[in-house]
């Protein structure tokens, strides 16, 4: 094992930005896509961080920073030596767009925190404390395990008041082409919640259900006609749209036009468009931006896909006993 004291090491990790909820897969299943965050981290004499990317000042911006905090949080509850550290982060993900940017850097934390720390966590003791500081399993489940992911939260809870977080791997038989739309103005996830019932209709629960177990079916048959159903959801979009605009305007093109479904990526505001596997993208692309145009509304439009590569594969072998 590398020694963790030593001024040389360098700490190296790649963590995707993710897509939750798909949907009535609400608080249960996510995917990865092939972009994210990169950071370096070494042993200093105090912390600092260097970002580059998209929201660089939010995200170097210190004292009150996620991954320091969180980091910091971590080593002194374990009883372990903070080692401060020089850390620089290139950074792909929007912050506030539902697009994971911290369940990405909550992982880096805890993943570091195991690192320098000299904790021996494997990959399901570092998702449930991801999660317990992110809040949501299934952005860090997919962050970590790379594909799409159902998280599930088990009965037990570790002695540190941990939730153990449950992890099993959906096969997608398609790999169909995603495309996202990223308005210009973010959305805070406790505004997003706030707007959330507390209670749900019978009949709205046994939809969301049905519709989460298509899903999983559609994805593992690669039946793509059968998103747009399966992606309907009466648990968080009807009640998101008026925050989401791009929402309802976007989902008037699912099921047709090379469009097999729509969801809002995480709580939003961005929204993830699941295209027919052989669409032409600049023409899908112009005839999404002309629909937005129509409607009074203008988004980035960004094509991504389902990567198979998460944290856990960048996760340097040294940083713990086991993975």
């Amino acid at each position: 094992m590398a020694d963790r004291d030593s001024s040389a090491m360098r700490f190296r990790m790649f963590l995707p930005a993710t897509s939750a909820n798909l949907g009535p897969a609400f608080d249960a299943a996510a995917l990865a896509f092939d972009f994210g965050l990169r950071i370096e981290a070494v042993p200093a004499a105090e912390f600092a961080i260097e970002a580059h990317g998209r929201n660089a000042d939010q995200c170097g911006k210190m004292p009150g920073n996620l991954i320091v905090d969180t980091y910091t949080r971590l080593l002194q509850r374990e009883g372990k030596y903070v080692t401060p550290l020089a850390i620089r982060l290139d950074n792909d993900i929007p912050l506030g767009m539902g697009c994971g940017s911290s369940a990405a850097a909550v992982l880096a934390s805890v993943a570091m925190a195991a690192s320098f720390g000299g904790l021996d966590w494997d990959s399901e003791r570092i998702v449930s404390e991801a999660s317990a500081c992110e809040g949501h399993p299934d952005n860090v489940a997919a962050c970590w395990h790379g594909g799409l992911v159902l998280a599930r939260t088990a009965a037990v809870v570790r002695s540190e008041g941990v939730p153990t977080i449950s992890v099993l791997p959906i096969p997608v038989a398609v790999d169909w082409p995603l495309l996202i739309a990223i308005p210009e103005n973010p959305l805070a996830t406790s505004e997003a919640r706030r707007v959330l019932p507390r209670l749900y209709s019978r009949v709205d629960l046994i939809h969301n259900v049905q519709s989460a177990m298509l899903l999983v079916l559609a994805f593992s048959q690669g039946r793509g006609e059968w998103l747009s159903e399966a992606l309907s959801d009466r648990v968080h979009h009807p009640y998101r749209a008026q925050l989401c605009p791009l929402l309802p305007a976007l989902t008037a093109l699912s099921g047709a036009e090379g469009v097999n479904g729509v969801a809002l990526s995480g709580a939003g505001p961005s929204v993830l468009m699941f295209l027919q596997e052989h669409v032409d993208r600049d023409e899908a692309v112009a005839r999404v931006a002309a629909h937005l145009a129509e409607r009074g509304l203008t988004a980035e439009l960004r094509f991504t896909s389902i990567s198979p590569i998460g944290g856990k594969d960048t996760f340097p072998i040294s940083a713990t006993a086991t993975r």
